[in-house]
């Protein structure tokens, strides 16, 4: 299903009815360039599980845990990564560990995630943003 989004409040609204279908151990990949809404898509989705904390990119962090109402939320990014060695996956495994899990920039990630249950592709189109979204 590909979607226009016209504000970062209709990527939020998306973002929390796919949230709805979620349970801990779905991975959720997020794909998409640069400033694309990303992270507005993650914020959207967490503020539906619950999370009442600030949901802000894990870049620099590669990852954030937030509690949600019953289920725990993890938040990873993995654009400073040309691709995830198992050493690194052992860093980045816990995260995975009964949470629902989405990840920007999977494609670093390719051949050690999880396999999702939902794939986002987010675009530039025009003033707004193409949301593409399937179920693996």
């Amino acid at each position: 299903m590909e979607v226009q989004s016209d504000s970062p409040e209709e990527t939020e609204a998306l973002a929390a009815d796919l949230a709805c279908r979620l349970a801990a151990g779905d991975v959720v990949t997020v794909a998409g360039e640069l400033g694309s809404g990303k992270t507005t898509f993650v914020r959207g989705a967490c503020g539906a599980l619950g999370v009442r904390e600030r949901v802000t990119s894990p870049t620099y962090t590669i990852g954030h845990r937030y509690h949600g109402d019953g289920v725990e939320v993890s938040h990873l990014d993995l654009y400073r990564f040309q691709d995830v060695s198992p050493a690194e996956w052992g860093d980045l495994e816990p995260y995975f560990d009964q949470a629902i899990a989405f990840v920007e920039w999977p494609e670093a990630g390719e051949g050690v995630l999880p396999p999702p249950r939902f794939t986002v592709r987010l675009r530039h189109a025009g003033a707004g943003r193409a949301v593409e979204i399937e179920e693996c």
